[in-house]
């Protein structure tokens, strides 16, 4: 960092860019040990990026039901990776999942519904949580998961 501060191209472009955000978070993340490592995917796909905010001292009891369920979520390739947090906002989980499109998304969600246990595993991980998001993402060309 000191020799890009000496940088005069590198404080430049700092400045301009610190002139266009908002905010900034940073997190460090670990990845679950039962999920899947995250691999090169052919594409087209779409992104799907869940982010929930879980309750204080629920982190092992969302693990222990996530190692089970993720079973349900793994007949169609979808699942890409979970992680947690270690630094920054605490008791944040993130899972990555790859869809075609918008209805594969649909359509892979809905049909875990229908099978045995997932409903609940679903029960027994809402209480868990005190807030969630969904993002979509398109990958960029250069990005390994197409």
């Amino acid at each position: 960092m000191s020799k890009l501060r000496q940088n005069k191209e590198f404080t430049e472009f700092r400045k301009e860019r610190g002139n266009m955000l908002l905010s900034r978070k940073n997190q460090l993340l670990l990845e679950f040990s039962f999920w899947n490592e995250p691999v090169p995917r052919d594409g087209p796909n779409i992104y799907e990026l869940r982010s929930y905010q879980l309750r204080p001292g629920t982190m092992i009891e969302w693990g222990n039901y996530w190692a089970r369920a993720i079973r349900f979520r793994q007949d169609s390739n979808e699942a890409v990776g979970g992680f947690f947090s270690q630094i920054g906002q605490l008791y944040m989980v993130h899972h990555l999942w790859a869809y075609k499109d918008l209805q594969t998304r649909e359509d892979i969600r809905n049909a875990a519904w229908h099978k045995p246990g997932w409903d609940e595993l679903v029960y027994y991980t809402v209480p868990l949580i005190q807030e969630m998001e969904s993002r979509i993402m398109i990958p960029l060309k250069i990005s390994p998961l197409q």
